[in-house]
């Protein structure tokens, strides 16, 4: 199972992707595995050398108890130190943000945040997406 940030690819450029894992608190696996997560406005910075990502929001689970967690809570993202490097000194650079792009779960059950490097579309980059799509559309249609 993927749940996906489809607005992702419309907005941004990727030069690299990568698979980090996340730290999570009590309920939420539980509401990731049910497919509420919402990744509207979500990006991931660095803070102290350590990346977390910020406005990812995962439900409140419908059956916890007080022990619920907090929907918009950052979280931690856990990646090799050599890839925390060489995104840190990318995202110095001009442009580039880090993106959340789906979640995903590896063979042993454990949730995955996939996160890529990328620059902003302009407008016009957009509306060639949107040419390109229906393009596509057009020749499966035929």
């Amino acid at each position: 199972m993927q749940i996906l940030n489809r607005k992702a690819n419309f907005e941004y450029y990727f030069d690299d992707k990568y698979i980090a894992g996340i730290v999570l608190r009590g309920t939420e696996i539980k509401s990731i595995r049910n497919g509420k997560v919402s990744f509207a406005d979500s990006f991931c910075y660095f803070h102290h050398g350590e990346l977390y990502v910020k406005h990812l929001h995962i439900a409140v689970y419908d059956f916890g108890t007080h022990a619920n967690h907090d929907p918009l809570r950052e979280r931690k993202l856990l990646l090799n130190r050599r890839e925390l490097r060489k995104l840190e000194s990318k995202i110095k650079e001009k442009g580039y943000s880090i993106i959340p792009l789906k979640f995903l779960f590896s063979e042993k059950g454990i949730a995955k945040l996939e996160i890529g490097l990328g620059k902003g579309k302009k407008l016009y980059d957009k509306r060639e997406t949107i040419k390109e799509r229906e393009a596509k559309r057009h020749l499966k249609g035929q």
